[in-house]
């Protein structure tokens, strides 16, 4: 799956230590905490938004740069399959767990690392689901694995790479503006007031 293919203890030195780096992200941006995690879903608190959309926008770029430079093969990077139906469902049953639960399973993960039991009995229960889907899967196959096929934003859109990843990046911008409007919004914190002297005045919280 790695375009470079290293030697196998190599890759999965990679992927341990990348792995633990992942974890350690997560806990420093506060995704350890179901209550930070939750505000994401009252629009009180964007980060999850803000800092996921880095990270998509990050490898995006570091990709395109690397692929325009010729060090990477995109044709030798695995992509997940696009099942379209399958993944909507999957996705609100996803979203309706989070919400509920206030973790993923990535966050629940490092939030039971730090000794969370709510983290805990969420682990336990997304490891329920999986079980009850495996022991279902063979009366679903046929939806589970419908319409899969290699498709990305580039041939879907018929752009370039490099213009797909400016739109992409043009629309983080936007949507990371949008986000801090709506966090003040929904805290009764109004922005910020610009001074005579051109200086802005920092904002105050409303009475």
């Amino acid at each position: 799956m790695m375009p470079l293919k290293p030697e196998v203890w190599v890759a999965y030195t990679f992927a341990v230590l990348s792995g633990f780096a992942f974890g350690f992200v997560l806990e420093r941006a506060g995704f350890g905490s179901s209550r930070k995690l939750a505000a994401q879903f009252y629009l009180r608190d964007m980060t999850v938004l803000k800092v996921m959309f880095t990270a998509i926008v990050t490898a995006m770029l570091g990709l395109v740069v690397l692929r325009s430079l010729g060090f990477v093969d995109m044709e030798k990077i695995y992509v997940n399959p696009t099942f379209l139906g399958p993944q909507v469902v999957g996705g609100l049953i996803f979203g309706a767990g989070f919400a509920i639960g206030g973790y993923c399973p990535g966050t629940s993960i490092v939030a039971a690392a730090t000794g969370k039991l709510d983290a805990v009995a969420f682990l336990g229960g997304a490891m329920t689901g999986i079980l009850a889907f495996a022991g279902v899967y063979g009366k679903l196959a046929g939806f589970a694995t419908s319409g899969g096929q290699r498709e990305l934003l580039m041939d879907w859109l018929h752009l370039s790479y490099g213009t797909v990843a400016i739109l992409v990046t043009l629309l983080a911008l936007g949507m990371f503006a949008g986000a801090e409007w709506i966090e003040r919004k929904m805290r009764g914190v109004p922005a910020p007031v610009a001074k005579p002297d051109g200086e802005s005045a920092a904002p105050t919280p409303a009475e």
